[in-house]
């Protein structure tokens, strides 16, 4: 099943500042599991019938909404009631609910199978504990490597390429268009299903040119998003030298857990960025869950303090960015991450660049249904400030243009960024 294009309205469900458990007051991270169906086995087709309406009924008693966004929530269950009962495929029946629950215009809001590369990253995301008490978390991982894929026109594009991933490694880009992997039509989870650690072959189209098509022999390996999304802020992290000023570059594709801010935090007091001039902070792409109170990293106006024990010498505690710092976003920027792009833009913090976010801020949270797929689902509204952001987003301070196809791994947002930073640096 090829990947679904990211939209506000037509939800990829990226967890939110606050509602993401564990981490989040007042909501457990428990997945919800179905109870399995008592009985004998029906037939497929009523089968697909029973879990639609196991779908509808969670959004009943869920939904933040009560009114669901406008929609007569009784008529838009008699109206998919005859497609799924038609879905020849589990594919085909995934299509009928995520049009069902399009009907509600909100953002996470969305079913996946294991089909669905975002259904193991939530899974992962929002695993517990071990229930015995032992500590650990219960491991969600699938063969991957480790791009988002957005459609256009019926054509799949690579969104991002996520870094220190395999895909990074094999060169691939930005911008690429997908042909083929191993000689059939890409799936975001099928392609690579099996193939751990074996090359695969993935023909791309990286120009407009028709004829210019490439094969490029990338090795998947098992993935397990939580870890994939914090190796990724270390893998990212660079400098950039403009117009004298060294500019310091980190991406944090995911803030679904506080250990990513922590490595973000520990990453700029440690080399190559705690003497940079000025800081780029990607938040493009990927998952949400910041909290706002993250934003206290750059509050320069927190005291600085000094210890000294009486024969060491004196030892400077300081964990905040006190230099400019220049964020960018995109429309893939999501949810608790978009809180952040509000707080940098309202409080002055620091000039935001790229295009408008998604609008994707309420809460969400993971049903699992009887079958083993999940529906995320919203169940809380948010307000941000009392300002509401759903299906409104973040304009930038400075909009950059960008087309993704055909980019080659160019990066106009992320150029624009640096320069500014540099000028900042220049005129402080």
């Amino acid at each position: 099943m090829r990947s679904r294009r990211l939209s506000a309205h037509v939800p990829i469900g990226i967890a939110l500042a606050g509602m993401l458990t564990p981490l989040a007051p007042g909501m457990s991270a428990a997945t919800v599991p179905e109870d399995t169906p008592t009985g004998s086995a029906n037939s497929v087709p009523s089968e697909n019938v029973r879990l639609l309406h196991r779908v509808w009924e969670r959004v009943n008693e869920h939904f933040y909404d009560e009114s669901f966004c406008g929609a007569d929530w009784q008529a838009v269950k008699q109206r998919y009631t005859g497609p799924a009962y038609e879905a020849a495929s589990k594919a085909a029946l995934a299509e009928v609910i995520n049009a069902m629950l399009a009907e509600l215009h909100t953002s996470h809001t969305a079913f996946y199978t294991v089909e669905d590369r975002e259904y193991h990253q939530l899974r992962d995301i929002f695993s517990e504990p071990d229930p015995l008490g032992h500590g650990d978390r219960e491991v969600f991982r699938y063969e991957g490597i480790g791009i988002f894929s957005d459609e256009i026109d019926g054509r799949i594009f690579i969104a991002a390429v996520i870094d220190g991933t395999p895909a990074e490694r094999a060169g691939l880009k930005r911008g690429d268009e997908i042909i083929s992997v191993d000689g059939k039509p890409f799936e975001t989870v099928g392609s690579f299903k099996g193939k751990a650690h074996t090359p695969v072959r993935m023909h791309i189209r990286r120009t407009v040119d028709p004829d210019d098509t490439r094969a490029i022999s990338v090795v998947p390996e098992w993935i397990r998003p939580t870890e994939m999304f914090l190796e990724a802020i270390k893998h990212s992290t660079r400098v950039f030298r403009h117009d004298g000023a060294r500019v310091g570059y980190v991406h944090v594709w995911s803030y679904a857990g506080a250990g990513n801010h922590d490595a973000l935090k520990d990453g700029l007091t440690e080399e190559p960025l705690k003497d940079v001039d000025a800081l780029v902070l990607d938040l493009r792409d990927g998952w949400g869950g910041a909290q706002a109170d993250y934003l206290n990293l750059f509050n320069a106006r927190l005291p600085v303090l000094t210890m000294q024990a009486r024969d060491g010498p004196p030892r400077r505690l300081d964990r905040q960015w006190r230099k400019p710092v220049v964020l960018v976003v995109n429309e893939r920027t999501r949810s608790g991450k978009e809180i952040l792009a509000y707080g940098f833009r309202v409080y002055g913090i620091g000039t935001v660049v790229g295009s408008r976010t998604a609008g994707a801020v309420v809460g969400g949270r993971p049903f699992i249904m009887f079958d083993g797929s999940l529906l995320y689902l919203a169940v809380q509204d948010v307000r941000v400030d009392g300002r509401r952001l759903e299906g409104i987003g973040v304009e930038p301070d400075i909009v950059v243009p960008f087309d993704l196809r055909y980019s080659a791994g160019a990066d106009p947002r992320l150029d624009r960024a640096i320069q500014v930073a540099a000028e900042q640096v220049q005129s402080s």
